[in-house]
């Protein structure tokens, strides 16, 4: 198993054992006066139990008395550690102190630098090392070159300095060049494409906002200016310039003399997604108009250029609804066309990665849903439009959604994301013929290569293909570029391309042949032979030595399929790992779903209650409206009846006088 390597690319033990020298550690119970001159107390005692941990192991000695206050501290710390592995201790080792005092490589007396030479056994390719990326700024790094059968041809002490970009020689190390200019707003979720040597960065999420400013750096001075876009005034009665809506989660891809926005969240979507197209030499932005069904509006996901054509994968609609769908454009008709592919596709998923290989193999990795984040890698053989997923070689990286990837040959470059706990910080590369991951590089978290939403583009620079990243998100926002040179190259020849790729992107089938089968085979294979073999006339010296020549190459032969097996053994069981850690991370997305649909009918529930509460409510308010209308009714009778009384007693008339009703007191005499 390789080892862990440090940022610089030189094997851990190598460079602990140099850094333990340069800080004055010599293997004594103490640190040293030049340590603790160096450090502060706490950093010195940090150093010292991990240099313990590193060169004796896990600690074993009887707890000092408590009131030895500075011994048992060093017991406490050091004990600690637990079990920690010694790689590890290393690692953390040089890292603290590269925290501590950047460039202290550069500093130290060439006394400790390996005379061993330095075999890289995690990658298949000699590398020159770098200097240390600390904010921002490079340090230079030594590097001792090897042969084949052990002894070194020379050392190459070379001192660099970030005076340009064209002066650092460098290899497969994150380096932030020096630009000018007004630098864009810090964000991610951008879009980014390179054209004619110039990166152009569109749109993108900060604080929440989306943005719709233009930006350009020159890759050869390195140097940013804002470019002053309009939009194309679709009315000709208007005579004022729209404004272009801010966006984020889109795709930029350069088209000729043009870039494509692709998609992208909106504060107000459309039905369906939009495709903008941006006139490089005119500065204006207009909506491109394009035929058939286009797929819904959506953010996160993939475009991927195939010849004349973009693939589009995935991503999360208005609804944040995930999405798995294939929808291809055709930039030559401009005619939408949606792929019912066949094999099992991809989960729901956005934010995930995607490249094209031998213009004829989508690879989609990783990406996220409401609750997980995926490392799976999935396959789409453009031409029969046929999904499967392959066995992943090498170091499968660790489960990411909002990274960035970039293709140089056949090797596919990941960079940053994150798994919603932190920012991945190792780049990693897969070979796309052999389907074989490895480490690039590794930074530390707080550099913005290590961020979610990043972009990641591939530019040539003095006959070199380099890797140019900018912005992200870990905690804050970046506007920080960062340039890599990879020096992995494509090897392979074309024929072998095409040959592998096929192979490695089939399904794995499932074992035929048991061992027991072999060995029949193998025992009924040599009957036959052994026959032919022995001679008639007894002599069986000669023929002996035949046939024991004869069955040690079909033993050799034996133990080879029985390898093969237990390698495709091996491939199934990880395959079977993958499927159960898939439907370990369904199963908790699905509980999280069952638990937002008990919340919503619980809600239901209770709005039922309210609502049958209020239909009494409203049926009791109704009767009372009834008896209300009755007593008004009653009234108005009693009222009428009272008022018909009083007439009658008001006025007698003729039979008043015939009855002798007396008079009121107060009428006038006759």
């Amino acid at each position: 198993m390789a080892m862990a390597r440090a940022s610089s690319g030189l094997q851990y033990p190598e460079r602990f054992y140099a850094a333990a020298s340069y800080v004055g550690l010599d293997g004594s119970n103490s640190p040293t006066k030049a340590l603790t001159a160096k450090f502060a107390k706490s950093t010195a005692l940090l150093l010292y139990t991990l240099y313990q941990q590193a060169t004796i192991g896990p600690c074993n000695i009887p707890e000092p008395s408590s009131w030895k206050i500075v011994e048992h501290s060093k017991w406490a710390s050091w004990n600690q550690l637990g079990n920690m592995s010694s790689t590890e201790a290393m690692r953390l080792f040089v890292k603290i102190l590269e925290e501590e005092d950047p460039g202290w490589y550069s500093r130290a007396s060439n006394s400790f630098v390996e005379a061993e030479p330095v075999i890289d056994v995690q990658m298949n390719h000699n590398s020159k090392v770098g200097p240390v990326v600390e904010n921002g700024n490079s340090y230079p790094e030594t590097k001792t070159i090897p042969t084949d059968n052990g002894s070194q041809v020379g050392t190459q002490d070379k001192d660099v300095v970030v005076e340009g970009f064209s002066s650092v020689e460098v290899y497969d190390q994150w380096i932030a060049p020096p630009v000018s200019g007004q630098r864009p707003r810090a964000r991610y979720e951008h879009g980014a494409a390179v054209v004619q040597d110039k990166l152009y960065i569109y749109g993108g999420n900060h604080n929440g906002r989306y943005l719709n400013d233009l930006h350009v750096l020159d890759l050869r001075s390195w140097t940013w200016s804002r470019v002053e876009a309009k939009a194309e005034v679709e009315s000709t009665n208007s005579s004022s310039t729209p404004m272009l809506s801010p966006c984020a989660g889109h795709s930029l891809i350069p088209w000729d003399s043009k870039l494509l926005s692709i998609g992208g969240h909106t504060k107000d979507p459309s039905e369906s997604i939009q495709v903008k197209v941006f006139d490089l030499q005119t500065a204006t932005w207009s909506t491109l108009k394009t035929y058939g069904k286009p797929p819904v509006s959506r953010g996160g996901q993939s475009v991927t250029s195939v010849g004349k054509t973009l693939v589009i994968f995935g991503g999360q609609d208005a609804k944040r609804t995930l999405l798995n769908d294939l929808h291809i454009l055709d930039l030559e008709t401009l005619t939408w066309d949606e792929i019912e592919a066949a094999g099992l596709p991809p989960s729901p998923r956005s934010d995930h990665a995607a490249a094209v290989h031998a213009e004829r193999y989508l690879l989609i990795f990783g990406g996220g849903s409401h609750a997980t984040c995926y490392n799976d890698l999935h396959v789409l053989d453009l031409q029969t439009m046929e999904w499967s997923r392959p066995t992943q070689l090498g170091e499968k990286p660790t489960p990411r959604a909002g990274h960035a990837g970039a293709t140089v040959g056949e090797n596919w470059f990941i960079v940053g994301g994150g798994d919603n706990k932190s920012g991945v910080s190792e780049t990693v590369v897969l070979n796309m013929s052999t389907l074989t991951w490895s480490v690039v590089t590794s930074v530390q978290e707080r550099i913005p290569v290590a961020s979610e939403g990043l972009s990641l583009v591939v530019s040539s620079y003095d006959g070199e293909d380099v890797l140019v990243s900018f912005g992200g998100y870990s905690g804050h926002y970046h506007n920080e570029v960062y340039v890599l040179k990879p020096s992995h190259k494509s090897t392979l020849q074309s024929k072998l391309v095409e040959n592998s790729i096929p192979d490695s992107v089939s399904a794995v089938h499932n074992a035929t042949n048991a061992t027991r089968d072999v060995e029949s085979e193998f025992e009924a294979g040599n009957e036959g032979k052994i026959k032919e073999l022995v001679i008639d006339n007894g002599d069986f010296t000669k023929p002996k030595g035949d046939l024991l020549t004869v069955l040690k190459a079909e033993k050799d032969e034996l133990e080879t399929t029985l390898s093969n097996e237990k390698l495709h053994t091996l491939k199934l069981q990880q395959e079977l790992a993958d499927a159960e850690a898939r439907n370990s991370d369904l199963s908790k997305e699905l509980q999280s779903v069952r638990g937002q649909l008990a919340s919503e009918q619980s809600r239901c529930f209770k709005l039922e209650v309210e609502v049958a509460e209020l239909g009494q409510k409203l049926q009791t308010i109704g009767t009372l409206q009834k008896e209300l209308e009755l007593l008004q009714r009653q009234k108005a009778v009693s009222e009428q009846a009272a008022l018909s009384a009083k007439q009658r007693q008001g006025s007698g008339g003729m039979w008043g006088w015939l009855a002798g009703t007396p008079q009121s007191p107060n009428a006038d005499d006759d």
